[in-house]
């Protein structure tokens, strides 16, 4: 989960572009362009026109709708590639995993703790534009007993200095979500293999730049999703694999929770990036947590495929009400006006025909809750609370305890039971299993096409709201991969 911040930003625009990282010049806007529907289809979506495609599913909606339907339709195609496919394609083996930190703000503070924990890692730089930032990491990396780390701190863009080391094999990023794409880009471009806090990117022509690159310069380019290592997420994920819930039918993630206070708070994040991005975007902004857990059960993109969304929002009232209530007049945030909607409900459905919802509410009063369903021809679990139905066990309409199926719980945590950190463990042990792989010349649990299906829905549900609800198509960033069955997060214990 990320919650970092760059000082530094002008609202109401993206980050520039910084140097070393190539950038598409045939888009001039890109650097500033705000989330309208227009700035989304002709900047954000990367097309050269709007011509292509057909709007009929926007039906009679307005031309605005019939615009966001041809913006995806036409994003839709797929380009020849560039390189060759990164899926089944394992790491290099090697004793140590020499490790540079971007963003040391809330996460990246909190994740410095677990990378150090992690037998076979070495922390060898740190960057973040506030110095005092570098100078806490570098003094926790000295105190664990490894040398002291590069520092990087000496302007927003200091970033690409660091991946341009000889000695660095992964890159982590934990910074605002607008530079996710760029110090990716960065990192790959150098070289290195590069897991990004969520989402990876906010626009479609960013997402196949990813994909791109990484399979043009064979280094991975992974979301870090923490939640697809929860201890339920991985129980029920072996569950289904193993046939318990039949075949299955539907899924259902969210990311609902209330972050008003520590939007508001002036010193939670550094500056109001977060915020901000509802005066920009009105679909769902924060999908992956969701997402990637239910896409795992469903073994999206190794045998089935996320092919279309729909999604609607509610009005955006619950920031301005915060606001009216909590912010004294001439605070900075008056200047703001919200779009983004209190809850977005999208549905998704995959080439198996299986349905998947995703819910996003950050902004109304609500205990946190991220669904975490499935169900299948044999039963269903929900989670927050944890329950259970599967036949022929239950029966009369009463859920069941899940405790009893600890049996199923995934190796990782069986031979992790208590792991340090935070969000019940999950860091450490998604941490300690991407270094795990990295050390044993292993295939990465997911890649850069689980990256981008699970962060598509950030500008494609943006789109759907515009278009009145209609279904939208989501690229096959796999170029027809998906239809081989592989092995991803339900992995085997490894012999060494």
């Amino acid at each position: 989960m990320n919650d970092d911040a760059r000082p530094g930003q002008t609202p109401g625009d993206l980050p520039p572009q910084s140097p070393g990282d190539e950038v598409n010049r045939q888009d001039p806007s890109r650097r500033s362009v705000l989330w309208t529907t227009a700035g989304v289809a002709g900047a954000g979506l990367g097309l050269s026109s709007l011509a292509g495609g057909s709007a009929a599913a926007a039906g009679s909606a307005a031309p605005e709708a019939a615009e966001a339907v041809r913006a995806a339709e036409a994003v839709a195609a797929v380009p020849a590639r560039q390189g060759r496919t990164m899926t089944d394609v394992p790491f290099e083996r090697r004793s140590t995993v020499r490790v540079g930190i971007v963003g040391l703000g809330n996460r990246g503070d909190s994740m410095i703790d677990l990378f150090l924990a992690v037998p076979g890692v070495r922390v060898v730089a740190v960057c973040d534009p506030v110095r005092e930032k570098t100078v806490k990491a570098a003094a926790k990396v000295t105190a664990a007993g490894q040398p002291a780390p590069a520092v990087y701190a000496k302007r927003e863009d200091d970033y690409v200095n660091l991946c341009r080391r000889g000695d660095i094999d992964f890159v982590y990023v934990a910074t605002p979500w607008e530079t996710h794409f760029p110090m990716a880009r960065a990192a790959m471009l150098n070289g290195k293999h590069v897991g990004v806090e969520c989402p990876i990117a906010m626009r479609l022509e960013e997402l196949w730049q990813l994909v791109d690159l990484s399979e043009r310069t064979r280094r991975h380019c992974m979301q870090l999703e923490n939640c697809c290592y929860g201890k339920n997420e991985m129980r029920v994920l072996r569950m289904a694999h193993a046939g318990l819930f039949g075949e299955l039918l539907h899924g259902a993630g969210a990311y609902n929770h209330d972050l008003r206070e520590l939007m508001f708070d002036p010193d939670y994040y550094e500056g109001p990036w977060r915020r901000l991005w509802h005066t920009r975007l009105r679909g769902d902004l924060y999908p992956n947590h969701g997402f990637g857990p239910v896409a795992n059960y469903m073994d999206v993109n190794r045998g089935d495929r996320a092919v279309s969304i729909t999604s609607v929002g509610t009005p955006a009232l619950g920031l301005a009400a915060y606001r009216k209530e909590h912010m004294p007049p001439g605070d900075p945030s008056w200047k703001e006006s919200y779009i983004g909607a209190d809850r977005t409900i999208s549905l998704v459905q995959t080439a198996k025909g299986r349905v998947i919802r995703l819910e996003h509410d950050v902004s109304s009063p609500h205990p946190y809750s991220r669904i975490n369903s499935l169900g299948g021809t044999l039963g269903v679990f929900e989670d927050y609370p944890e329950r259970i139905y599967l036949e022929p066990t239950n029966t009369n309409h009463q859920w069941d305890d899940f405790k009893k199926y600890a049996e199923w719980d995934h190796w990782l945590w069986k031979e992790h039971a208590n792991p340090p950190g935070g969000h019940g463990g999950m860091d450490y042990i998604m941490v300690f299993r991407l270094m795990q792989c990295m050390r044993l010349g292993l295939v990465p649990d997911f890649d850069v096409y689980d990256a981008a299906v699970w962060t598509a829905p950030v500008p494609l549900s943006h789109l759907s709201i515009k278009a009145k609800g209609a279904p939208l198509p989501i690229p096959d960033f796999t170029r027809g991969a998906w239809k081989k069955a592989r092995s991803g997060m339900d992995s085997e214990k490894p012999a060494a």
